[in-house]
């Protein structure tokens, strides 16, 4: 399905419907019952996939609970808030 420009082509259904390719499926963990955002970038049609329940769930269990200040700068002491610094600084 890959053309000259080693991108996939799909067709538009009379009803509006594509369907998306298994490499593409499989290259974003696409499965059934997941969510997908759309949007138009310079005439291009963006799809990704939104993050489960499950996804947010263990990323909320990882921020930090200590109180973080920031300056007029938008800056933030670490050795005050050293668990949030650390979580900032991971990868």
């Amino acid at each position: 399905m890959a053309n000259s420009k080693g991108t996939d082509t799909v067709t538009v259904s009379s009803n509006g419907q594509i369907v998306i390719p298994a490499a593409v499926r499989k290259a974003l963990s696409i499965s059934a019952g997941n969510q997908l955002g759309f949007s138009v970038n310079d005439n291009q049609l963006v799809l990704e996939k939104l993050p489960t329940a499950l996804e947010w769930r263990k990323l909320m269990a990882n921020i930090p609970s200590e109180k973080v200040t920031f300056d007029e700068n938008g800056h933030y002491d670490p050795e005050k808030a050293p668990e949030f610094d650390e979580w900032m600084r991971e990868d």
